[in-house]
C-alpha cells in the first residue's frame, strides 16, 4: 500500500469492516445451507487493502462480532459464534486475509495471480474451519469423521465460494488501481 495519511488508512479499513458485515447478512439459499457474501468481502477486502491493512480489517470484524454485536451470518454474534463449531472458518478468514494478501505481494496483481491468492487463501479457511469443526464437535457431541466434516462443511460450498472468488479477483483487479 502506498504512503497514506492514518485516517484515510483507518476510513479504508472501516469501511472494509462494514463491508463484510454487510456481505454476512447477505444470504444466498443454495441448499439447506445458506450461502453467505462474507467470504467475497474478505478476499476484496485483502485485495484492495493488502495483508496488512486487509487483516486488520478482518481481525476488526471478528473482535466486534465477538463483542456480540449482529455482525456475523443471520445477524447473530457473540463469543459463543466464534467459539462453537462453524467458528473456526469465521476464525479462517485471518489466515484467509494473511495468505491470500502475502501471496498478492509475491506474486503480483494480474486476474490469475489474484485468483489463485484467493484460492490458496480459501483452501487455508477451509483446513482450519473444517479441523476446528471436528474437534469441537468430538469434544461436545461426539464421534464423526473428518470425511463427514469435509462432506457437510466443505463440499457444498466449493462452487459459491469459487464463484465469489471470480467476483472479487475482478473487482479487486479492476478496483485496486482507484483505491490504492
Amino acid at each position: 500500500m502506498k504512503k497514506y495519511s492514518r485516517t484515510k488508512i483507518i476510513v479504508y479499513i472501516a469501511l472494509a469492516t462494514a463491508l463484510i458485515a454487510v456481505c454476512s447478512w447477505i444470504t444466498v439459499p443454495i441448499g439447506p445451507i445458506p450461502v453467505t457474501l462474507q467470504t467475497m468481502a474478505v478476499f476484496i477486502t485483502v485485495g484492495l487493502l493488502g495483508w496488512k491493512y486487509g487483516s486488520i480489517a478482518v481481525a476488526l470484524y471478528l473482535f466486534m462480532g465477538a463483542l456480540g454485536l449482529p455482525v456475523f451470518a443471520n445477524f447473530s454474534g457473540g463469543l459463543s459464534s466464534l467459539l462453537g463449531v462453524t467458528g473456526g472458518y469465521l476464525l479462517g478468514f485471518l489466515f484467509t486475509s494473511l495468505i491470500s494478501g502475502l501471496l498478492l505481494n509475491v506474486s503480483g496483481e494480474n486476474l490469475i495471480k489474484v485468483t489463485f491468492a484467493f484460492i490458496a487463501g480459501l483452501a487455508l479457511c477451509y483446513l482450519f474451519g473444517s479441523v476446528w469443526f471436528y474437534v469441537i464437535y468430538l469434544r461436545n457431541t461426539g464421534a464423526i469423521t473428518f470425511g463427514h466434516v469435509i462432506s457437510t462443511c466443505v463440499l457444498p460450498f466449493i462452487i459459491p465460494d469459487l464463484l465469489k472468488i471470480a467476483v472479487a479477483a475482478t473487482i479487486t483487479v479492476r478496483l485496486k488501481k482507484y483505491i490504492i
